[in-house]
């Protein structure tokens, strides 16, 4: 079979390799979507672990079981699943409060070493990845292509709930990428209004298709100033820093009204975590500053059913689709900041 490898900085090659064996009480997936991940990106500028030889990346994707393992119960050949990369351990103080994603020890599908990804045409699901990993089936009607945006959606579903984003509220996306544009209608979903601030013309643009209250042109506007304006004074109820830029979370901050909250979606570079906020602002406004990563398992389940009744418009998200053969052209596409999701798709639906 054929599975893509990150083999350096910005080199992914196609090569042909083994079927991968039914593990024992698992089953094998054959793969007929997976997208391109803002983390994808990130590990594909800076290369594999040093001495792995290669990883397979990819871990938002979706595929039909071609072959189940006679101890494998919950699942039969033909079925069809959508599948997203975490793996708890279980036994961990946060697994056994049922707070998965914070889980000690977090394994990832396309990650981490021992755990490939998705963009192969096979995938092998071990009994661990079937019962401590983020593995559902697909509802009825629902394509393959659309099924694997469930995982992006997982993780801004739930930093809604975390939020309390609801009617009325002005929500706030720094940043137009496929995650905030997926932001714009999970705040709209809830009857929220929202504001996108975004440096790129082009990102300015694919946010228009999800019909914001606001676009704010972050190179050349003050954005808090935008914000206050349109809340007449008062501030934002929520903003989300759906980027990588320290700037945003402190703009967030200045942003937001009295006890509102600001959530940090969006990781800082390893190499610059550090941010610095207004300490006066969040203590005298009581301004919550929340952390949001991952999700809870359930959330997976919730992403599907949103996309199978088109609630979320996963059309309007999935800008491009590549065979596996041009895996490094996606790449390039999605690095360039001109599209929104890029899938490869192994077979046209």
């Amino acid at each position: 079979m054929k599975a893509a490898f990150l083999t350096g900085p910005q080199k992914i090659e196609i090569r042909d390799v083994p079927e991968p064996d039914v593990p024992e009480g698992g089953l094998v997936l054959a793969v007929k979507a997976c997208g391109i991940c803002g983390s994808d990106l990130r590990r594909w500028k800076e290369g594999p672990p040093a001495g792995s030889g290669g990883v397979t990346p990819g871990h938002e994707a979706s595929g039909v079981v071609v072959a189940v393992d006679v101890r494998c119960t919950r699942f039969n050949v033909g079925d069809r699943l959508a599948i997203a990369p975490d793996v708890h351990c279980g036994k961990c103080y946060y697994c056994r409060r049922e707070r998965y994603n914070l889980c000690d020890h977090l394994q990832f599908l396309g990650i981490t070493p021992g755990f490939p990804g998705g963009f192969a045409e096979r995938m092998a699901l071990t009994p661990e990845i079937l019962e401590n990993g983020v593995v559902n089936p697909m509802p009825e009607g629902l394509g393959f292509a659309h099924a694997a945006l469930s995982e992006p959606c997982c993780s801004v579903l739930a930093t809604h709930d975390r939020a309390g984003t609801g009617q009325g509220d002005t929500v706030v996306i720094l940043g137009a990428g496929p995650i905030g544009c997926l932001h714009v209608a999970v705040a709209k979903m809830h009857s929220a209004r929202t504001i996108v601030t975004e440096c790129s013309e082009r990102r300015r643009e694919l946010a228009a298709r999800f019909d914001p209250d606001l676009i704010v042109d972050a190179a050349c506007e003050d954005v808090v100033a935008r914000v206050r304006e349109f809340t007449k004074g008062l501030g934002a109820d929520i903003v989300i820093c759906a980027n990588p830029v320290a700037e945003t979370q402190r703009q967030g901050v200045d942003m937001v009204r009295k006890g509102g909250k600001v959530l940090l979606f969006g990781g800082l570079p390893k190499a610059s975590p550090m941010t610095t906020l207004d300490g006066n602002k969040i203590h005298y406004g009581e301004i919550e500053v929340l952390g949001t990563f991952s999700y809870h398992p359930r959330v997976h389940r919730r992403a599907l059913d949103l996309l199978a009744d088109g609630t979320l418009p996963a059309d309007k998200i999935i800008t491009h689709q590549f065979p596996l053969g041009q895996i490094a052209d996606a790449y390039r596409m999605a690095a360039a900041g001109d599209a929104l999701k890029v899938l490869i798709c192994f077979e046209k639906e």
